[in-house]
């Protein structure tokens, strides 16, 4: 095993609790804030865990990944459906690196142009 997720999440729970201490007034408005975005009904929970996971991949959050990766697991997501979800996790942090280079190439272009 490359990696201890178990014992990650165990370690990285120490250190929130340790940032909930310093900084309790931010900590408690981003408890609130994740509760608001695991509440409401239109997705239930597997599929906002899912999310969750295929943004912690293509954001690079490690911890994050084992978070949501215990999350999808607990709300009933199987493996084939956390594959599928990494794949789409794959194709949109290929594609935006895409879109962001035609962006650095337009900016080169027009402020070389200015030069």
């Amino acid at each position: 095993m490359i990696q201890d997720w178990q014992a990650l999440i165990e370690n990285r729970n120490v250190g929130v609790r340790t940032l909930r201490q310093g900084a309790p007034d931010v900590m408690k408005a981003f408890s609130e804030m994740s509760r608001a975005a695991h509440g409401g009904t239109a997705l239930d929970g597997k599929t906002k865990e899912l999310i969750a996971l295929a943004i912690s991949v293509a954001v690079r959050c490690q911890p994050c990944i084992a978070y949501h990766t215990e999350g999808a697991i607990k709300a009933g997501a199987t493996r084939e459906e956390i594959a599928e979800t990494l794949a789409m996790a794959v194709y949109m942090g290929a594609g935006p690196s895409v879109m962001y280079a035609a962006q650095a190439l337009e900016a080169h272009d027009q402020l070389a142009a200015g030069e």
